[in-house]
Formats: C-alpha cells, sequence, structure tokens
C-alpha cells in the first residue's frame, strides 16, 4: 500500500476549504427544472412497476438484473468515485475501460462532470457551494438538487477547480464526447436486448426490471450517500463535521456509506478503517491489483487513524 499519512500528496482538490465563506444576505430563490421534475417521476413510477413485475422474470432475468445493479454500481463506486474524483488509486487501462461502461450504464452524469461536481461536494462540504448540501435538508440532498439550477456558488468554485487530471484521461474524454449515446446503449438498450433476444424474456419485463428498476435502485442507494449518510450515524473520526458513518447506507451503496472516515480521509481507497467489511467496492480494487489491473492504493496508517479519532472524532469509535 502507498501509505497517504506519511505521504499524502493530494492529486485532487477534495479537502475541505475552510477560507471559503457563504455571501451575506438572502439566498437566490430555487429555480425548478421541470423536465428533470417530469423524467424523474416517469423514472420512479417504472421502477415501481418493475418491482411489480419481478415475480414474473425468469431466473436468469433476476442473474442478469444483479449482474447489471453491481456493474453500473461499481462504474460510479470503484469509478467516478474512487479512481476518478479521489485518484485514490491507479487504473491500467483495461480497467479504466471496464469502469467507464459500467458509469455509463450508471447513468448520473459522464465522468468528467461527476467528478467536478465530487470534489466541489468535498471542498465545500455542506455550505451553499456544496450541489447536495444536507444542511438544505434530506429531500433536497437526496434527489431536489437535481431537481433545481444550482446555486451560484457551486458553478463559481466548479469552474475554479483543478481538473487537468480528468482533461488527460483519454477514456474520460471518450466517455463524455459519446456520453448520450453510451447511455442509451448501456442504460436502456443492452439491459433489455440481452435477456429478449438471448434466453426470450419478454420485453416488457426485460425493460421494466433489469433496466429502470435496476437504473433506480443505483440511483436511490448512491444518493443515500449524500442524504442519509450525512445526518445518522455516528461521528468516530471527526465530530465537527456532518458525514457519518451508516451502515445500512454502506450496505446498499456496496461500501460507500463509512462516509465520516471519507470526509475525513478522502484520498484511502478503502473509505473505510475496516477494508472489505460491508465494502464490496475494497474487494474489487482489491481483487483487481491482485490480478495486476490496478495499483498503488492509498491507505491512511492505523496510527494516523487512531490519532485522528482520539483528537476529533466523537468517542464512539472501536476497532473491528
Amino acid at each position: 500500500y502507498w501509505d497517504a499519512a506519511v505521504n499524502n500528496e493530494n492529486t485532487v482538490e477534495d479537502v475541505f476549504d475552510h477560507t471559503y465563506k457563504e455571501k451575506e444576505g438572502p439566498k437566490p430563490p430555487s429555480v425548478i427544472v421541470w423536465r428533470n421534475v417530469i423524467l424523474m417521476s416517469f423514472l420512479h413510477v417504472g421502477a415501481l412497476y418493475g418491482l411489480v413485475l419481478l415475480p414474473s422474470a425468469s431466473a436468469l432475468t433476476w442473474i442478469w438484473f444483479f449482474a447489471c445493479l453491481l456493474f453500473s454500481a461499481l462504474g460510479i463506486t470503484a469509478g467516478a468515485h474512487r479512481l476518478w474524483s479521489h485518484r485514490s488509486y491507479k487504473a491500467s487501462l483495461p480497467l479504466r475501460i471496464f469502469l467507464a461502461f459500467g458509469n455509463s450504464m450508471a447513468f448520473q452524469n459522464d465522468i468528467y462532470e461527476w467528478s467536478r461536481d465530487h470534489r466541489v461536494h468535498h471542498k465545500y462540504s455542506e455550505t451553499d457551494a456544496d450541489p447536495h448540501n444536507a444542511v438544505r435538508g434530506f429531500f433536497f440532498s437526496h434527489i431536489g438538487w437535481l431537481l433545481v439550477r444550482k446555486h451560484p456558488d457551486v458553478i463559481e468554485k466548479g469552474r475554479k477547480l483543478e481538473l487537468s487530471d480528468l482533461k488527460a484521461d483519454k477514456v474520460v474524454m471518450f466517455q463524455r464526447r459519446f456520453y448520450k449515446s453510451s447511455v442509451l446503449l448501456m442504460c436502456f438498450s443492452v439491459p433489455t436486448l440481452v435477456p429478449w433476444l438471448v434466453w426470450g424474456e419478454s420485453l416488457w419485463v426485460a425493460y421494466f426490471v433489469p433496466a429502470l428498476l435496476r437504473y433506480a435502485l443505483v440511483l436511490n442507494a448512491t444518493w443515500l450517500v449524500n442524504s442519509a449518510a450525512h445526518m445518522w450515524g455516528n461521528r468516530p473520526y471527526d465530530g465537527s463535521i456532518n458525514p457519518r458513518e451508516n451502515r445500512f447506507v454502506a450496505f446498499s451503496a456496496i461500501g460507500e456509506g463509512f462516509h465520516n472516515y471519507h470526509h475525513t480521509f478522502p484520498f484511502d481507497y478503502a473509505t473505510s478503517e475496516f477494508g472489505c467489511k460491508l465494502n464490496l467496492t475494497t474487494c474489487f480494487i482489491d481483487y483487481m491489483c491482485f490480478l495486476g489491473l490496478a495499483r498503488e492504493p492509498k491507505r491512511v496508517s492505523r496510527e494516523a487513524v487512531l490519532a485522528r479519532a482520539q483528537r476529533t472524532g466523537d468517542g464512539s469509535h472501536r476497532s473491528g
């Protein structure tokens, strides 16, 4: 492991900026983006219908549903988040391509935009410059932030970030260039057509279950990191910040719920003190390192974790 505590040369701007001050005076009014409201409403109605259809899906379709669920989730957690937003490990070209395809299946904006917004979230966490500021409530931090225009400070601070590493990554920029086509292919066409063409699942079930229901589940699991994991749980590493350790979110978002740890040590590839425990994404990265497809995972030393927990934690820290 590359010891981040000894040699913390952060290549990305993901450390909280204490110099930022919110502008005084009244907040700008929220401007609703009705197109997004309508599309998200249709998606969730379709996903609920997919739940109704789930019992009628064949065994192979169930397997395919979970495979697409895992693949698209890894495109966010191991890809856009831990690799591209935080540069917490290095990935070979085949792995970057694999994760970019998974990311397009997840359809949560392209890697470049997702990573930019996520760096802004860390640097200006829970201020007006945070895209999904949890101080504005559960609904806003979960889905509401996608249904209104961004706060001007989010746009201003996003433009000022250093993003040269993303611009230099050919996989990131290729995906950005062909993003709409890749989403049509990976998020909707592939999940629907494979069950229909390969094992004769009905086109109806194939569309509403592995495509729409799977898409909505991964979206909400990701959003829970922004909402629930900023509101409920303990804060063993830094009691002065809102992000918390939330085991339900850790399970549903395949390892992203150890959020107090993650905001305290954003450069740690495991996003947790406990390695693979409730953390499928860390298991995946470890396996990629074993295969030689990933390398140099950054890790915080045990001593540094304990010292930080003792210094700034809420007293709830325990090992294991």
